[in-house]
């Protein structure tokens, strides 16, 4: 009887563990029992191995052979373990020295001639791997771009089977050393805000969102710049980090929607679903282990849902959870999955289902408005920090000029951007003791034994909250915003005109029976 030993990485969620992968070739009728809760893909792995190892020129065992795969309790899903499982087989008939896989994670699918393909989630099974002790990895080279972007680790890229045997059989320079180090890059560069024309308070309400990290529902006609300033405000935010920017490409490894030659990105994501969206496809789900939907897509940066009345009101109620923790936990058959979801909300609506290009031309009645703005419910509406009214656009400048009405040139995102990244630096050194980087991030009870606020500013809080017109989450809501108010002019802390403007921006409610799409004070 021989015994061999191969290593791979098993993922759950962006979590993921080492794989020992056992083959034992020993008396019997030839076959392969494959063992460790393999999903459909891995259980078929057994015919695409051997025919591999065949097609390399290789000779399979014709013996009764076992691979196990543990720990057995770990889901094991995909087809990533292909190229651990014929080496362990191979290691195991002494065809391939037992003591060079010591130490060696191996990632790969093989096709039947033995190439080695490429498969998802390369990148945070590296993570792990580096995260879990391991030196040397060997991934497709598919995907060696993907891996280069791990560094603390020694990268081989394959392309055959063949290859990586003879590299375990000591012949140096079969495999293509991957180069680690590579750092965040900024893509194209971004739409600039000075496109919006007018939406004065709109285009306010995007920059306070954009430095405090606060949640945004935009409510227009058709055509008034709403979407225009939601793709704007990606350009607004700070680049990532390198440690967030692997966190981002992460769940797109996990998705499939990482570009394999793509250089890791400096620009936050945004993401924008259709209405029609499936919970599974905006929080994440599927069969087996759950997979990362678009709020995870949109970590670090925006999730923008136009026309957010045409949702289903159950998709909306999902967001709940991820809006609160910043990420998103989902409990299959397989198991329980966490994937990051810390990511700014933006919304954008028409006010009526009519949506005429003016207001005074709507058909609706008030209990069909009623029923329309009714689809997002009052503790999903309370989550939302800033709500803002749009109006149509009267003019537009053909010049570049202030349009006729305007009084001055819309700032572009430079200048905008510049006060919000002060205005960011500014909370993160106060808040940095406790690790938040953004004033929406710091929990209410803190704000308030910390914050110290002139009476006539919380005064204001507390008659909303009496009167009844402001939840106790909502004047929380209404505090982080006043404080970002207070950054952005570079104050020490909120005063009462801060406080007063975060009220404005929080307490709008809709009035069904007043002008579509007007808004009034609570």
């Amino acid at each position: 009887m021989a015994l061999a030993c191969a290593w791979s990485i098993g993922l759950r969620g962006v979590d993921g563990e080492v794989v020992e992968i056992e083959a034992d070739i020993g008396q019997g009728l030839p076959g392969v029992s494959l063992v460790g809760l393999p999903d459909a893909a891995l259980a078929e792995s057994r015919d695409r191995v051997r025919a591999a190892v065949v097609n390399s020129g290789e000779t399979w065992p014709a013996r009764r052979i076992t691979l196990a795969l543990s720990p057995a309790t770990l889901p094991k899903q995909g087809s990533g373990y292909d190229l651990a499982l014929a080496c362990s087989v191979l290691a195991a008939a002494g065809a391939v020295p037992l003591a060079r896989l010591r130490g060696v994670v191996l990632l790969g699918e093989l096709a039947l001639d033995g190439r080695v393909r490429g498969v998802r989630g390369v990148l945070p099974a590296l993570l792990a791997a580096r995260r879990l002790g391991v030196e040397r990895v060997v991934v497709p080279a598919a995907a060696a771009v993907e891996a280069g972007l791990v560094e603390g680790l020694e990268v081989f890229g394959a392309e055959h089977l063949s290859d990586v045997l003879a590299w375990l059989r000591g012949k140096h320079g079969t495999l293509g050393a991957v180069r680690a180090g590579a750092r965040p890059r900024g893509g194209a560069p971004p739409d600039d805000l000075a496109d919006v024309v007018g939406q004065l308070a709109a285009r306010r309400a995007v920059e306070i969102a954009a430095a405090g990290g606060h949640h945004l529902l935009m409510v227009g006609p058709p055509g008034s710049g709403k979407t225009m300033l939601a793709r704007r405000m990606t350009g607004l935010l700070p680049d990532l980090d390198v440690d967030a920017a692997l966190q981002v490409a992460a769940v797109r490894s996990l998705a499939g929607a990482l570009d394999p030659q793509e250089a890791l990105p400096a620009a936050p994501p945004f993401v924008a679903p259709h209405h029609s969206v499936s919970s599974a496809a905006l929080v994440g789900g599927g069969s087996g282990l759950a997979r990362p939907g678009a709020v995870s897509l949109a970590h670090r940066g925006v999730l923008f849902l136009d026309e957010i009345y045409e949702f289903a009101p159950h998709v909306l109620e999902m967001l709940r959870t991820p809006l609160e923790d910043g990420e998103v936990r989902l409990a299959r058959t397989d198991g329980v999955v966490r994937y990051p979801a810390r990511f700014q909300l933006v919304m954008a609506a028409n006010p009526c289902p009519c949506a005429p290009p003016r207001d005074t031309d709507c058909t609706c009645s008030s209990l069909t408005k009623r029923r329309y703005v009714a689809r997002l419910s009052g503790p999903m509406l309370d989550r939302v920090d800033l709500r803002v009214s749009l109006r149509a656009v009267e003019g537009l400048s053909w010049a570049g000029g202030p349009t006729e009405g305007l009084e001055e040139v819309p700032e572009d995102t430079a200048a905008v951007r510049a006060r919000v990244l002060a205005a960011r630096a500014a909370a993160r050194e106060r808040w940095r003791d406790a690790g938040w980087p953004t004033n929406a991030e710091v929990p209410g009870p803190e704000l308030r034994r910390r914050g110290r606020l002139p009476h006539d500013a919380t005064a204001v809080l507390e008659r909303q909250l009496r009167s009844g017109a402001m939840t106790a989450r909502g004047a929380d809501r209404a505090l982080r915003v006043a404080w970002t108010i207070s950054d952005l002019r570079a104050a020490a802390g909120p005063e009462m005109s801060d406080v007063v403007e975060a009220i404005g921006f929080k307490g709008f409610v809709n009035d069904p029976d007043g002008e579509p799409g007007g808004w009034a004070v609570a």
